[in-house]
């Protein structure tokens, strides 16, 4: 999986969110991008009060001021940054990050 291409940085809004699926079957992996202020950071979908996807309006990652991260199952809001719940029923649990990078203006799980 290392090297993987996930997208284009064009192909993410600034700031903004997109869900992607990695592989298929047993190694299926359901993720999610961010990018603000250039940088990208990547999560597992999930949230880990209730091991359910993030999303549960297809594609809608954050907040309405794009300032923070939701669960749309349970209103639990995550920093972008370092994916920590700073409100909710999960507080002080974190998302599953997944290291990801530039490379040639594609953004790819990283080595």
């Amino acid at each position: 999986m290392t090297g993987t291409e996930i997208c284009a940085l064009d192909d993410l809004d600034d700031p903004g969110a997109r869900g992607f699926t990695l592989d298929e079957g047993k190694s299926r992996r359901d993720i999610f991008l961010i990018r603000k202020e250039g940088a990208v950071f990547a999560y597992l979908n999930r949230c880990p009060h209730a091991n359910q996807p993030l999303d549960a309006r297809p594609g809608r990652f954050l907040t309405m001021d794009e300032t923070q991260i939701i669960c749309g199952g349970h209103a639990a809001l995550f920093r972008i940054e370092d994916g920590l719940c700073t409100g909710g029923p999960c507080a002080g649990q974190r998302l599953e990050p997944i290291a990801v990078d530039v490379v040639d203006g594609m953004v790819r799980i990283a080595d």
